[in-house]
């Protein structure tokens, strides 16, 4: 039984998230205890458009890895480290699985970081055949059974548990609820653990370096804060987001979102 995750937070990392229900449907699922460990929740965009209308649907990259169901697409793909954009036309569906951070390194069987940027086939890693796999999944007839068709192909490839997830999920939610974090030094002092070490964890486990999770994370609450039409001050953000000064953090913003962090506000006003 799949269930539906609740609202709060489900669009975050979605550049423009005002298209959502509008242009497409974006969907989440908790997996089933046994996957629990590993997926963190499956993810399912399905559309249909009027023929000759096009929709490109920016996405900000995750320091994890997902397995995706896609029409002549599917793979598994590393950490991609810059923002992920996807062309919508006609009508169609994907889905994906999204693991939690350190969770695909028992499928993978090596370091993490050797997949970054990359993508694999499904064949790579699970007893299947690419084709049959993407038609068991995407033929499904409803949300439920094409996250039961995927899950099933995952089953197939189940590490045992490794106490090592619980440890990094530990320091992404000491990430998370310490936003004065902006350095990898404070977090390995909080943590009490060498930077040495905190950087082999990361690149065993997560396939990032704990400095772009960091940066990484912190932009992307700055991206949330002004889509969802926040009273902000942008040197103020800046600032509290460890940045020099304004002039970095607009350039690191604009590289990844698409667009400098004012106009991005004013863009997500006009679209709602």
């Amino acid at each position: 039984m799949t269930i539906k995750l609740a609202a709060d937070d489900r669009y975050k990392g979605v550049v423009h998230p005002g298209a959502v229900g509008k242009v497409f449907r974006l969907e989440r699922y908790l997996p089933e205890p046994d996957l629990a460990p590993f997926v963190e929740y499956f993810w399912l965009v399905a559309w249909q458009l009027p023929q000759g209308v096009v929709h490109v649907q920016r996405t900000l990259p995750s320091p994890c890895i997902h397995v995706v169901f896609d029409n002549g697409r599917s793979g598994v793909f590393g950490v991609m480290t810059g923002a992920f954009e996807y062309t919508l036309r006609d009508s169609g569906r994907v889905l994906g699985t999204r693991f939690r951070p350190g969770a695909f390194r028992g499928f993978l069987g090596g370091p993490v970081q050797s997949i970054t940027d990359r993508e694999l086939p499904l064949s790579a890693l699970f007893d299947c055949d690419d084709a049959e796999a993407e038609r068991a999944v995407l033929g499904a007839h409803d949300d439920a059974g094409t996250v039961a068709a995927a899950s099933a192909i995952l089953r197939r490839a189940m590490p045992p548990n490794d106490p090592q997830i619980e440890r990094i999920g530990g320091i992404f939610q000491a990430i998370k609820e310490h936003p004065d974090v902006t350095q990898v030094q404070q977090l390995a002092d909080r943590l009490d653990i060498s930077v040495r070490r905190l950087q082999m964890l990361f690149k065993d486990y997560v396939g990032a370096s704990p400095k772009w999770v960091i940066r990484r994370n912190r932009l992307l609450d700055a991206a949330d804060q002004l889509a969802n039409g926040t009273d902000v001050d942008l040197a103020a953000l800046a600032q509290a987001l460890g940045y020099y000064d304004q002039a970095h953090f607009t350039t690191d913003f604009e590289k990844l979102v698409g667009k400098p962090p004012a106009d991005y506000r004013r863009s997500c006003k006009e679209s709602t």
